[in-house]
């Protein structure tokens, strides 16, 4: 019984411990801690970084889910797509009215940063941005 407990209780503090928010303010499970988001930012409009980001994501894999942060304004724009069997979320912030940031998070399914494939998008989002 006293194993059973134990069991219970190791369980549930790898999950508690195990949940993070990702740039898009929500939640996701992780194995790891350290860095897993690069941000960049560019002297562009949100629309224009918002839609390279978006094109980047489609082009290499599918967006699951667009939206606008509930506890932000509009000039905050996320999404969630699948590239290469990972969980890839984006965040395109507005940080004044010709600077914009992005914010590229990406996990495995075990949970774990990939952060090859967040430089690796961040940095398609940056060429998307020159043509």
């Amino acid at each position: 019984m006293k194993k059973m407990i134990f069991a219970v209780l190791a369980a549930a503090a790898v999950v508690a411990a195990g949940c993070v928010h990702t740039v898009s303010d929500t939640s996701t499970f992780t194995m790891t801690f350290g860095k897993d988001t690069l941000s960049n930012r560019y002297p562009r409009s949100l629309d224009q970084v918002y839609q390279a980001s978006l094109y980047v994501i489609n082009h290499d894999g599918v967006v699951v889910t667009e939206y606008i942060p509930h506890n932000s304004t509009n000039a905050v724009r996320s999404l969630k797509g699948r590239v290469n069997d990972c969980n890839v979320w984006v965040r395109c912030e507005s940080v004044s009215s010709q600077i914009s940031q992005v914010d590229v998070e990406s996990r495995t399914k075990m949970g774990a940063s990939d952060l090859d494939l967040t430089h690796e998008l961040a940095t398609e989002i940056s060429l998307q941005l020159v043509r």
